[in-house]
């Protein structure tokens, strides 16, 4: 190729083609701003912090109601304006702005008025059904349609290896989007007992100081009748779980019987519960109930957290403040996944669907139960979209759930809320002497956050920028096979 008159040889090669340059050489020379620059597989968002890890976050805007040990006024978002200095992995101190002085051991990282939060927590996930949906797809988005693939992929599929692999997966792109703990759910039915459960050990020690990792059974509430299943069950968390026990509750004729055994059972073992509760749009679907009701029966002292409650949003206002004040009473705390519950709730093949499927989070929380939203399933037949970011959670829970304008303190639902219920000490909030766990982004005020998926976020782990590079879905094409 002839060079043309007044342009040197370099600007030609940079003209040239993008076919003519091999995709590792074109990938090499962009940084994440678009610039051309050096090769980095490595991205740490906009924000450029200290090699050290000490440094001031200047002009920061921090949700006071995610902040503890600290004398700050918050404006009309609830959202205080601060100086956030960090040493040695911790956080140092949490001033007004301005107020920190001159510190040459902490060089000073100006966030322009960014909103900072602390790492999130995601209290209601499924890492091992997670990215299965390429081979195994819900023909016609219903639940039933869940159901029957996510048992025939099961059956098929989950190796040891295999379930490991998404899950990895999974934490993987939790950890680069923010996330700090996770609590899944692990299918507990016949053989996956034995394969899942180690995994899920494994997995929690290799990935501990990144991410903390709890897991509850998942199997539905009829098999709690079965002696020697509990027995199977109980043994793996005992082995290999958290102290944590659960299962899936349905509306059948022997509901108290079989919530008597699986209470009977936690009490004995010391474990606290977690139960999937009336993830439908019937109003006679009444677990919720059921359940508040066998807390107060068995006087039962440990957490309880149960998730979707959908049906309770369709209950007449008499019936429905009369459970929201069984649940408060019984110390129930709620987890409502809006993502997930607006993909299957209502779902009918021609109609467009009538309801958000989401539980009565508004009048739970005025009511004081603790409650908060979480990232439910991803990639998968229960849900085919998502990526475990909490940050899509709160934006899309936002608008799904309407938790603007009600209150400026409902980031509390995938921070402080989740971790005091999975009893995670310092987790899920901003306090000094705590973890330098955060999470920078550019957005200035609730309407900027929401109004973009905040991608260039930077993530901080012990005082230091993580890498924020997703994993390739592509990674997992090796697990995909004949895809139905």
């Amino acid at each position: 190729m002839r060079d043309r008159p007044g342009r040197d040889k370099s600007e030609c090669d940079a003209r040239m083609p993008q076919r003519t340059m091999p995709c590792e050489r074109r990938l090499a020379r962009l940084s994440i701003y678009g610039d051309i620059g050096e090769a980095s597989s490595v991205t740490t968002g906009f924000a450029s912090l200290p090699a050290s890890g000490s440094c001031r976050l200047i002009r920061t805007r921090i949700p006071l109601c995610l902040v503890d040990g600290a004398a700050l006024a918050a404006d009309r978002d609830g959202l205080a304006l601060a100086d956030i200095a960090i040493d040695d992995g911790r956080i140092a101190s949490i001033l007004p702005a301005g107020t920190d002085g001159i510190d040459a051991d902490h060089p000073p990282v100006d966030l322009d008025g960014g909103i900072v939060l602390p790492r999130l927590v995601d209290a209601h996930v499924h890492l091992d059904k997670g990215h299965i949906w390429p081979r195994r797809r819900n023909p016609d988005g219903s639940f039933k349609g869940a159901l029957e693939n996510v048992l025939a992929d099961r059956e098929a599929n989950w190796s040891a290896d295999d379930v490991r692999a998404r899950m990895e997966f999974g934490l993987r792109c939790a950890l680069a989007h923010g996330t700090a703990a996770v609590r899944t759910h692990i299918d507990s039915l016949g053989k996956q007992i034995g394969i899942s459960w180690p995994v899920l050990a494994e997995l929690r020690a290799e990935w501990a100081g990144r991410i903390t990792l709890q897991a509850s059974p998942l199997f539905g509430l009829q098999f709690a009748l079965d002696a020697a299943h509990m027995q199977a069950v109980t043994k793996a968390v005992l082995a290999h779980g958290d102290g944590l026990f659960g299962c899936v509750t349905y509306m059948i004729p022997e509901i108290d019987q079989a919530l008597d055994i699986v209470f009977r059972n936690a009490i004995d073992h010391g474990f606290d519960l977690d139960f999937h509760v009336d993830e439908t749009n019937d109003p006679e679907a009444r677990a919720l109930e059921h359940i508040a009701d066998a807390v107060l029966r068995h006087r039962f002292a440990g957490k309880i957290l149960c998730g979707h409650c959908c049906s309770l949003a369709l209950q007449q206002p008499r019936d429905e403040a009369s459970i929201i004040a069984k649940v408060k009473e019984a110390g129930i705390a709620v987890v409502s996944l809006p993502m997930c519950n607006m993909y299957l709730q209502d779902r009918q093949a021609g109609r467009t669907p009538r309801w958000r499927g989401v539980t009565a989070l508004h009048e739970l929380k005025a009511a004081g139960v603790p409650v908060m939203i979480a990232s439910d399933n991803t990639r998968d037949p229960f849900y085919a979209y998502g990526d475990l970011d909490l940050i899509e959670v709160l934006r899309e829970g936002t608008r799904i759930l309407q938790l603007d304008h009600s209150g400026t303190d409902w980031a509390n639902a995938v921070a402080r809320t989740p971790a005091d219920v999975m009893g995670l000490a310092g987790a899920g909030r901003l306090s000094p002497g705590g973890p330098a766990d955060l999470i920078l982004t550019r957005a200035r005020d609730w309407t900027e956050f929401f109004a973009r998926p905040q991608s260039d976020r930077t993530v901080i782990v012990a005082g230091k920028a993580i890498d924020t590079t997703l994993p390739d879905h592509r990674e997992l094409d090796h697990l995909m096979g004949a895809q139905p």
